[in-house]
């Protein structure tokens, strides 16, 4: 699994995710908010399959431009 998300990218998807898995715990918007799950875990390693599948990257590209 290769990096595609940005750094603003990321803090907004862990973000979400804390709130939605606060709210399934909190009985508010249980058992939905147990979706969360998926934000937190992309946001956490930085890594969104679904990105990869439509070839989007939010990501700054390392090292400068090849030849």
């Amino acid at each position: 699994m290769t990096v595609n998300e940005g750094a603003l990218d990321r803090g907004i998807r862990i973000v979400i995710g804390i709130a939605l898995i606060v709210l399934a715990l909190t009985h508010v918007w249980a058992p939905w908010g147990w979706i969360g799950v998926l934000p937190l875990f992309s946001g956490l390693t930085g890594f969104c399959g679904l990105y990869k599948v439509l070839g989007i990257k939010t990501c700054p590209m390392r090292g400068g431009s090849k030849p």
